[in-house]
């Protein structure tokens, strides 16, 4: 299994437009962040964690020409509004897509973007999705996916789990009944707002504390703002938490 990280931004990126703070015009291009995505490869299949804003540059850059499935997280514009970029992978592939997530989250997003979930034209020209919602762990051509339910503000969402990776984004609080769903992992994708907490994400210091307790083998922190520099932040951390960045890529 290879975990690619899309992109390891908030919902602003960075650069922010009209910032000229030092990680905004730092020359270290992993400081450059675009909307958080991930894509997973496991068992030839591609599997992909939201559909941000930056899907189409995302895709071109790292040559990405499939996509076999989506998993989203919860329906905030950062990681959803990319979602008409999909029709290319459907075009080339001449087959709907599933999705799945919570079902207020394919509700949310059928009630929005409600023209890619007609059947397919002869053209192909919008996106043709297939919605699958799930509350437990599911599979996918074989593969086990478990949804971890944590809270995004008040807000129920769902971060992933596959093997013994898992991915989590946008959480304030992760409930009691998740943690076991949380033992024995190698890696761990960690959201990481910024310095200080914020009502709907963890901020640099309770991500530490979460990443320690949860004791995955390697954590890479991701969506980030830039108040968070690259290069400072790795050395504010121990060993086994380190900062995403786009385009890092990680073996299983």
């Amino acid at each position: 299994m290879e975990v690619l990280i899309l992109g390891s931004g908030s919902s602003a990126g960075t650069p922010v437009i009209g910032c000229q703070c030092g990680t905004c015009t730092s020359d270290n291009p992993r400081n450059r962040r675009s909307r958080a995505s991930a894509l997973v490869t496991v068992n030839g299949r591609t599997l992909l964690i939201d559909t941000g804003p930056d899907l189409r540059q995302q895709a071109l850059r790292e040559g990405i020409g499939r996509v076999d499935a989506v998993l989203y997280t919860h329906p905030h514009a950062d990681h959803l509004n990319g979602i008409d970029d999909l029709r290319a992978f459907c075009f080339h592939q001449r087959a709907a897509i599933p999705i799945y997530g919570n079902p207020f989250t394919l509700a949310d997003i059928q009630n929005r973007f409600s023209y890619c979930f007609f059947p397919p034209s002869n053209y192909w020209d919008k996106p043709v999705l297939d919605a699958r919602p799930v509350e437990g762990p599911f599979e996918f051509h074989g593969i086990e996916i478990t949804p971890l339910t944590v809270l995004h503000g008040k807000w129920p969402i769902y971060g992933y789990r596959i093997g013994n990776f898992a991915y989590i984004t946008d959480v304030s609080e992760i409930p009691s009944e998740t943690w076991p769903q949380l033992r024995g992992l190698d890696v761990l994708f960690l959201d990481c707002l910024r310095r200080v907490p914020h009502p709907t994400h963890f901020g640099f210091d309770q991500a530490v504390d979460h990443a320690k307790r949860i004791g995955a083998s390697l954590t890479y922190l991701i969506h980030m703002t830039h108040e968070l520099e690259y290069s400072a932040m790795s050395a504010a951390l121990p060993d086994s938490i380190r900062v995403g960045y786009d385009g890092l890529r990680v073996t299983l």
